[in-house]
């Protein structure tokens, strides 16, 4: 069972607050998979931390407001991640948190991937990988026509940019000059067929976005000082008229915080039981102990 914290209302440079959140958000994903019976707990234990400086830390959004017209956008292209996502949807108030406690069964809003039509603060009901960026860029064209000035910010998979449609994507957000369109690569270098480096291979990511006419960050992905300092530089070169779109590559470790499954393409899905979820719990909370 998921357990609840305070509600809190995020503070960008307070990275001690933030890595609590994260380590909440990360004992949460290894709870949702035991409710749900498996789950993506690789690819969500990834990204936590970028989600956290995302929505405690960055993003124009009020729970109380959910369809407010001027809020960031936020889409997560890689949906198999949602169990990082939910708690802090839940946490921010959205939804009550006890909705966690049925993740996945049975006439539940959340399912393993994300429904804008069900969960408040989802802004696109992800599934089939490849599709996110070309929405994301329909908002950011959105955006520019009422010029109300939000942000769009799409998370993809490192795997998920084996799909051509992310890169007939990117080819146009530059040709538009979409600074307002903020890519996040989760790069923790494993899929669900095994290491992207094998699976297929992508790597220079960072000339090939450049190729593609895009601005390029790389970050540590779990370094909140430099996530923000990144969401910092976007920000200041966004509102020019020839802005480019700008992606950060975030070099992050799959199933981080768990020692034992860190970087093993084999947990890129499943759940922990019994001593195993002893030791995940365990292992969660001592990474977050030593700060």
């Amino acid at each position: 069972m998921v357990h609840s914290q305070n509600n809190h209302a995020g503070i960008a440079n307070d990275f001690s607050f933030l890595a609590d959140r994260a380590a909440w958000v990360r004992r949460c994903v290894v709870d949702l998979a035991a409710i749900a019976g498996s789950g993506h707990i690789g690819p969500a234990l990834s990204c936590s931390d970028v989600l956290v400086n995302l929505y405690y830390g960055y993003m124009n959004i009020d729970p109380k407001d959910p369809q407010k017209i001027d809020r960031d956008r936020f889409i997560l292209s890689k949906g198999h991640a949602c169990s990082a996502l939910y708690p802090i949807l839940a946490d921010l108030g959205y939804f009550p948190i006890d909705e966690l406690n049925d993740f996945t069964q049975l006439h539940s809003i959340l399912g393993d991937h994300p429904n804008m039509l069900k969960v408040p603060g989802i802004d696109f009901s992800s599934g089939s990988l490849g599709h996110g960026l070309a929405v994301g860029i329909g908002m950011a064209e959105a955006a520019r026509f009422r010029k109300t000035g939000e942000r769009v910010i799409v998370m993809l998979g490192d795997g998920e940019l084996n799909e051509g449609q992310i890169w007939e994507a990117a080819g146009y957000a530059s040709a538009r000059n979409l600074g307002s369109l903020l890519a996040i690569v989760d790069k923790n270098q494993v899929q669900v067929d095994g290491n992207t480096a094998d699976v297929l291979n992508f790597e220079p990511l960072n000339k090939k976005f450049v190729a593609f006419g895009w601005h390029v960050e790389e970050v540590d992905g779990h370094e909140f000082a430099e996530l923000q300092s990144a969401l910092e530089r976007f920000d200041s070169r966004r509102a020019a008229a020839d802005a480019a779109p700008t992606v950060i590559i975030a070099d992050t470790v799959s199933g981080k915080g768990i020692p034992f499954i860190e970087g093993m393409a084999e947990w890129h899905i499943g759940y922990l039981a019994g001593t195993d979820y002893d030791r995940a719990i365990d292992g969660i909370n001592a990474v977050h102990a030593k700060g």
